[in-house]
């Protein structure tokens, strides 16, 4: 399982080879045995197989292609609609409605997420990890049919690769581990972490082709903005509003 998590690559081309149910319930089994805030269990699942319905959702990540070409989509939803109602039903008054709640949810979800996406590699299979799930996630709610409760919060495509893309780079692992107490970065140490990364040929690349002085302004001034940043947190805030979790003292 360690070779699996050190091996990791985002796999983003797809055979058509299926995934058979037997096969993807025993990942997503798998996945559920992820640890849970107080064993609530406060996530729900959406696989897609269908094509008119993965095409819906491509819409909603930008139309990347791996959305409609992989045999399954999985959406992990923070979910207390399912919670609430067992409380409701049985004399219990849940107090789920805040961000807290929210929060709580969403961890769980994502540790579900990534609990399914190390056994689908241990499988052989390959995933890719969609970023763009909260951006437009009051449309996918709609899609999806998402009741109050319930909010998308990532989104992995899973089939069997048919790439062998070279791993992407990562932080040294002393540029991220702190020890007893966190420890500010010195400007030296910056730059150190951050050498290997700024002299990457690709991202060497990229920075020409937009006309940049550093690899950091291609971050911010154009694949994370911060006018898009603002957008898409207002548009975030107002699901949560929607869909019943911002109901807190402040």
């Amino acid at each position: 399982m360690l070779d699996t998590l050190l091996q990791h690559r985002t796999i983003r081309k797809y055979t058509d080879k299926d995934i058979s149910d037997e096969l993807l319930n025993k990942i997503l089994e798998a996945g559920c045995r992820a640890s849970t805030t107080g064993n609530m269990q406060v996530y729900s699942i959406i696989a897609s197989r269908d094509p008119a319905m993965k095409k819906q959702l491509a819409g909603c990540h930008f139309n990347q292609p791996m959305v409609e070409r992989a045999p399954i989509v999985l959406t992990f939803c923070a979910d207390f609609n399912r919670f609430n109602l067992w409380c409701k039903l049985n004399h219990a008054d849940p107090g789920y409605d805040n961000f807290l709640s929210f929060f709580t949810a969403a961890i769980d979800a994502l540790l579900v997420a990534q609990n399914v996406c190390v056994a689908a590699e241990s499988e052989g299979l390959g995933i890719c990890y969609l970023g763009t799930t909260t951006y437009l996630a009051g449309k996918i709610i709609d899609i999806l049919q998402l009741p109050k409760g319930v909010v998308p919060v990532t989104t992995v495509t899973i089939g069997w690769p048919d790439e062998d893309p070279v791993q992407i780079d990562r932080l040294p692992l002393e540029a991220v581990l702190h020890k007893e107490t966190y420890r500010e970065y010195s400007t030296d140490t910056i730059k150190k972490m951050y050498a290997a990364k700024e002299a990457m040929p690709e991202n060497r690349k990229f920075v020409m082709e937009n006309n940049k002085e550093t690899l950091a302004q291609v971050f911010t001034d154009i694949r994370y903005k911060k006018a898009d940043n603002e957008l898409f947190s207002g548009m975030l805030l107002g699901v949560l509003q929607q869909q019943g979790f911002m109901n807190q003292k402040l």
